[in-house]
């Protein structure tokens, strides 16, 4: 499992964790009958450590992946006065942890026994199925009733499989993938997408709400991965015609800081405009979301528009680009990166 680096219902900051414990989540879909061993077990949940400040419940919290996006997420989670433990493939995102407040792991047993809340942070698929699953798991060594939180981004119908496994071994799962990049991930301010059950969300929001700002319950198991897969067609489309755009501008000798300035505050306004474009004024590709992990997202996007039979012209087309900048040796730059091929393309350095 390499170390890693995104409705019905919403909430924000202004809502309480307390109130959203007490009251009861209306129109609930995809809500599960606990088994035994679970219900036997979920008031583990409950019996965290109060603050003495706003009625806050601590966590004992075990981050797997400490990567571009989690560990700053983790940093988040300690700075919000949670006791953190982490694990990653390598040892220097550990000592990071560390030097924040947090503690090290040297496997994914270990991080993972004593924690109320498991949140995972890797690249892939197979890696969530890698952490989660075998004798060195989560599910193998979690306790009952711990909240598991998936944070990558994978696909919906691995989401589904591995949630059900998940309540099978005694535990509570949501997807919970992120949009906001490093930035927003630093600044704890991610939009997150969740699926799974009303209760498992309501215990969730608790702790997503010390690093995201935009939190909505999107529907059952699958759910969270299935927006977070419009999320990063939306986005890849965005970056392709900002980089487009771009090089119109500068083919025309037009003052493009003034340019971008004008274009954001009008309907042409994005938020992919507003951290991306100096990135490609500037020819700054340094990683904030690679390439790579873009081009992986794209898969899933188009394999899910097959299955569900229906076609996406443009991000088909879009997914093709990011692919062959990807194969071009572009795969460790900043999803901007794109910018690149179409400079390529439109014969300009």
């Amino acid at each position: 499992m390499p170390g890693s680096r995104g409705a019905r219902s919403s909430a924000t900051p202004a809502t309480s964790a307390s109130n959203t414990r007490r009251r009861s989540r209306p129109h609930s879909r995809g809500r599960h009958r606990p088994s035994a061993k679970r219900a036997e077990h979920a008031p583990l949940l409950r019996h965290r450590r109060r603050t003495r400040t706003e009625g806050t419940i601590m966590s004992n919290i075990a981050v797997i992946g400490l990567g571009i996006m989690g560990l700053p997420m983790a940093k988040n989670l300690i700075a919000a006065g949670h006791s953190v433990t982490g694990y990653n493939l390598s040892k220097d995102r550990i000592d990071e942890l560390v030097a924040a407040g947090g503690q090290g792991a040297s496997g994914i047993a270990e991080a993972v026994k004593d924690a109320d809340v498991i949140i995972t942070m890797v690249p892939d698929s197979p890696d969530v199925a890698a952490a989660v699953r075998g004798e060195e798991g989560i599910f193998a060594h979690a306790k009952n009733g711990a909240l598991w939180i998936d944070a990558s981004s994978i696909r919906p119908d691995v989401a589904k499989e591995l949630a059900d496994e998940a309540i099978a071994a005694g535990l509570r799962a949501v997807d919970a993938p992120v949009s906001g990049g490093e930035q927003g991930a630093i600044d704890a301010v991610l939009s997150i997408m969740v699926g799974g059950t009303d209760d498992d969300f309501a215990a969730a929001l608790e702790i997503l709400q010390s690093v995201g700002k935009t939190i909505v319950h999107v529907g059952p198991a699958g759910a969270g991965q299935t927006v977070k897969a419009a999320n990063q067609l939306i986005v890849a489309v965005n970056i392709q015609a900002l980089a487009e755009a771009i090089i119109f501008l500068e083919a025309f000798g037009v003052d493009t800081d003034a340019a971008l300035k004008v274009l954001g505050g009008g309907l042409a306004g994005s938020k992919v405009l507003d951290q991306k474009g100096q990135k490609m004024l500037d020819r700054d590709f340094a990683p904030g979301f690679r390439l790579a992990l873009h081009n992986k997202d794209m898969g899933i996007i188009t394999a899910a528009a097959r299955q569900a039979g229906i076609t996406i012209p443009l991000g088909a087309h879009v997914a093709q680009l990011v692919g062959s900048a990807v194969q071009q040796g572009d795969a460790g730059l900043d999803h901007s990166g794109l910018f690149k091929l179409t400079a390529a393309f439109a014969g300009r350095e």
